[in-house]
């Protein structure tokens, strides 16, 4: 009997403590609720998606293909079950956004499923590694065209002319289109044809980044050059008024001619009254300035006007004349052939193309020779000293000025920044 009442006990007991080692971890646990499944939280995996074009890539099936030699686009779309028709209305619909035409064998097609046995609802088509068109296979057709995401870096180059600009850059990392945006910086400002050794330049600009480690040169937001006049400024301003490129009085750096109706060229032939013909072999005056460049290289208007010749004859081969206002007139010779919409009586814009690069008529090589008319008389435009473009109104300058001589800080020098933002526009 005493044994049963000390079991009885000894049970008892137990129960109580248990209890109670129950009661004092429920406690715990409501007291540090929050930590507690805070902590417990962090230790689940939470499953991240990947998109591909738009689309989930655990939701959908991709098929990849290389575009072969002469294979046609319509025997592609024929092997996924597309009909005759739809290919055929899908080439009409795409011809002013982005022709299906336009694809070339060695790029990719990507065929996008709502699973494996499916057929397609679109087509992915990549033209660079920046942007995608998206060609909708869906009874109601679509085409568009789409811009990879992408993150912007803020990075400055500088360097020293040895013997050109063009040199000097590429050998300190940059290529063609950040030559060519520098160019356009600078405009009527800055004549690089006649660069010399010693010239230093800075830029500051944008690096734009996608997945895959691609970059493309984004925009020049500040540079200066420095020669034997000075140094030059060009820095971009935008605002709800203005866009484009400044000096550091708030004049735009694009005046009323650009420099040269070509780029990536050098000069070949200079103005001279006294020059010896290298085809005729006499001394004929060149009352032009010579540009060579690759064949095929556009030609621009280096000036608003209208064309009151496109025609060709012996001499010059396929020609182009411009009259820009009472005063002047230019005319661009040896083109391999016009631009689109260049006629007689049609208006043109300051950086047009209005023609390409040929050897037409008396030429020895792909050139084009630029002549320029003042008064009706032929002159040599690199000794014209053209009147320089208006500044902004003066009510805009000061905010011009702010950031004008926040940006001139970081080009010269005085300041290190890490991120666009410190770039804003003010």
């Amino acid at each position: 009997m005493k044994q049963r009442e000390s079991l009885f006990v000894d049970v008892l007991i137990g129960a109580i403590l248990a209890a109670a080692c129950l009661l004092a971890w429920n406690k715990y646990i409501k007291k540090n609720d929050s930590e507690f499944y805070q902590q417990v939280s962090v230790d689940i995996p939470v499953e991240k998606k990947i998109y591909k074009f738009g689309y989930d890539l655990s939701s959908f099936s991709f098929d990849e293909l290389e575009i072969k030699p002469n294979q046609f686009l319509g025997d592609i779309l024929s092997e996924y079950q597309v009909p005759y028709t739809k290919i055929s209305s899908l080439e009409k619909l795409s011809k002013d956004v982005y022709s299906v035409r336009r694809i070339k064998a060695g790029k990719k097609l990507t065929f996008v499923k709502q699973d494996e046995c499916g057929s397609p609802f679109c087509m992915i088509y990549e033209p660079d590694p920046f942007s995608y068109v998206r060609y909708g296979l869906f009874d109601s057709l679509t085409v568009d065209v789409h811009e990879k995401p992408f993150t912007i870096e803020i990075d400055s180059a500088s360097g020293v002319v040895e013997s050109s600009l063009w040199n000097s850059m590429i050998e300190n990392g940059q290529n063609a289109v950040m030559i060519d945006k520098m160019e356009d910086a600078f405009a009527s400002a800055v004549d690089f044809y006649y660069t010399q050794k010693g010239d230093r330049y800075k830029l500051i600009y944008e690096r734009k980044i996608i997945e895959g480690g691609y970059e493309a040169v984004g925009d020049i937001l500040a540079a200066y050059y420095e020669n034997e006049s000075g140094r030059h400024y060009s820095l971009f301003y935008e605002n709800a008024k203005y866009a484009g490129f400044y000096d550091i009085d708030g004049r735009p750096t694009k005046g009323e001619f650009l420099r040269a109706p070509v780029k990536y060229s050098r000069i070949s032939s200079k103005f001279n009254r006294n020059r010896f013909h290298p085809i005729k072999k006499r001394r004929i005056p060149h009352l032009g300035t010579d540009y060579a460049a690759a064949y095929g290289t556009p030609i621009h208007s280096v000036s608003d006007g209208v064309v009151i010749k496109a025609s060709y004859t012996r001499n010059n081969g396929k020609y182009v004349k411009i009259k820009h206002d009472k005063t002047y007139s230019t005319q661009y010779l040896h083109m391999s052939k016009f631009a689109k919409g260049i006629k007689k009586g049609n208006r043109v814009k300051q950086g047009q193309t209005i023609g390409y690069v040929g050897s037409t008529g008396l030429a020895t090589g792909p050139h084009v020779c630029f002549r320029f008319w003042k008064n009706g008389k032929q002159i040599n435009h690199l000794r014209e000293n053209f009147p320089p473009a208006d500044p902004m109104d003066e009510d805009e300058l000061p905010e011009f000025y702010s950031y004008r001589d926040s940006i001139i800080k970081v080009l010269n020098g005085d300041e290190i920044f890490d991120t666009e933002t410190d770039l804003d526009n003010p």
